[in-house]
């Protein structure tokens, strides 16, 4: 029997061949309106036949794996935990510094474990993605990241006065 990974991302490969092939694809986008493939592919500086290839490649993941999302960041498009605004490799950058303590980061994020558990697993499953956001985020400094959000702005902390 084939690991269940391996059976998806088969699957994944004959339904990206088929949509190649097929010109309209849809699906539906925030607000209600109907997006198609080209368009999001424009949107995202992608052709249409990755964009369809990304879609469905997410859509195997959403139903793999509970919480998960996909969303575009400054840093490009990111696993996400649904209903918070944080991304998998943030979450596992908590796991690591409560030393895999999946408990202690529910309780410190207000979630339910399962949720936790979700990144985790996703993490697990998907080591590279996981590991090559953390290490860029490592090696990101506040110039790089006045770059991507020119909102962005340096704390610099005061020495208390002494009384």
């Amino acid at each position: 029997m084939k690991p269940m990974l391996q059976c998806l991302q088969e699957l994944h490969s004959e339904i990206s061949n088929e949509i190649n092939s097929f010109d309209g694809y849809q699906h539906a986008a925030a607000g209600g309106e109907r997006k198609t493939a080209q368009t999001h592919g424009e949107s995202t500086r992608v052709n249409p036949s990755d964009a369809s290839a990304r879609l469905v490649e997410e859509g195997l993941r959403r139903s793999e794996f509970g919480f998960i999302d996909f969303r575009d960041s400054p840093a490009g498009r990111q696993a996400c935990l649904q209903g918070s605004t944080l991304a998998v490799w943030e979450v596992m950058l908590l796991v690591h510094s409560y030393k895999k303590d999946v408990s202690a980061v529910a309780g410190h994020l207000q979630w339910p474990e399962v949720k936790v558990r979700t990144a985790v697993n996703y993490a697990e499953a998907f080591p590279e993605e996981i590991n090559e956001a953390i290490a860029e985020n490592e090696t990101t400094d506040f110039e790089a990241l006045k770059r991507m959000l020119p909102q962005a702005a340096e704390f610099v902390p005061r020495k208390a006065a002494k009384n």
